[in-house]
């Protein structure tokens, strides 16, 4: 893996092995479950909004902000947040060369190769997944509705970048002090237990992003490649089922 020796001088006492990332990955789990199995389903109930708008709204304000501001604390700890160089040393977001479009390019190929592939191993063995959470449900968007586009686009913003910037941008060099190598490794799974509020049958199409970004991330050593990856399969995604593609 190439520069994985890599580190800031700001981050040698900044280790995060095995407890410090289950704290993390868990705290943010928690939220997520709340958010999604507790606040969602009451809001629901209790107004006539539909769950889509709650979800938007429920995750930016309890789940993804927190990512921020965990994010923000992190560096502000580390003393990194007075660096001149704290986006491209500390946080890795460099310019993109062109290996990263090409492993960027390489990665989001892999992953909807092997989504599509689990999905049908799935469907002849068990049956069709279900791809929108129980939290959430989005029947296609008719004219009267392409408002709620203008809705979705800050909240996949703050979703997109909160993850990465906290989970690629400040944990996952942190990792790499504690595991090497196997960082990304370690990153995968603590994302699998961010996201286990998802549901057990969603992950028949998640697994191979949860691994393959940060592998590609660590490798390259530039978190531009996360956001790409992460964005790339997220934003065309809920346009899909938006639009009822998918």
């Amino acid at each position: 893996m190439s520069n994985q020796s890599h580190t800031p001088i700001n981050m040698k006492n900044s280790r995060t092995g095995v407890v410090q990332s289950l704290l993390m990955f868990g705290g943010a789990a928690v939220l997520l479950f709340i958010a999604t199995h507790g606040a969602i389903p009451l809001l629901a109930r209790l107004t006539s909004v539909e769950t889509v708008l709650l979800w938007f709204a429920v995750a930016s304000l309890f789940v993804f902000s927190p990512l921020v501001v965990a994010a923000f604390l992190l560096l502000r700890w580390e003393g990194a947040l007075t660096s001149p160089n704290l986006w491209w040393d500390r946080l890795r977001f460099r310019t993109m060369k062109r290996s990263d479009w090409a492993w960027s390019l390489g990665a989001l190929t892999a992953i909807g190769v092997l989504s599509a592939g689990s999905l049908a191993m799935t469907a002849v063995f068990v049956g069709n997944v279900e791809l929108q959470p129980s939290f959430m449900s989005l029947e296609p968007l008719t004219p009267g509705r392409y408002w709620i586009l203008a809705a979705w686009l800050p909240f996949w913003i703050l979703n997109i970048l909160g993850e990465e910037v906290l989970w690629r941008g400040v944990v996952l060099p942190r990792q790499e002090i504690a595991f090497g190598r196997w960082a990304w490794l370690a990153n995968g799974l603590g994302w699998m237990l961010f996201h286990v509020a998802f549901g057990g049958a969603l992950f028949v199409a998640l697994w191979p992003i949860l691994f393959i970004l940060p592998y590609v991330v660590q490798r390259q050593q530039n978190s531009w490649v996360g956001v790409i990856v992460h964005a790339g399969l997220n934003g065309p995604g809920f346009l899909a089922v938006a639009f009822g593609l998918a």
